[in-house]
């Protein structure tokens, strides 16, 4: 899989647009979209932060939700 096909992944996988994905992680709309066409290529550390991102959120809302 491509950095390109992985950012788009983890964008689909919380099931947001790009102007959502945007703003929830800071990176910028025209950034989203070259690093998904692959006109751009961002360094390989990029996904890995994302993914880790996306992954602590959701432990934190697992957690938030144990607790209700």
């Amino acid at each position: 899989m491509t950095i390109a096909e992985t950012i788009k992944q983890l964008r689909e996988s919380v099931g947001m647009t790009r102007k959502e994905f945007s703003q929830h992680t800071g990176i910028p709309v025209r950034t989203l979209e070259d690093w998904e066409a692959s006109r751009r290529t961002p360094p390989e550390y990029i996904p890995r932060l994302i993914a880790y991102q996306l992954k602590y959120e959701e432990l934190l809302r697992e957690k938030e939700n144990d607790n209700l």
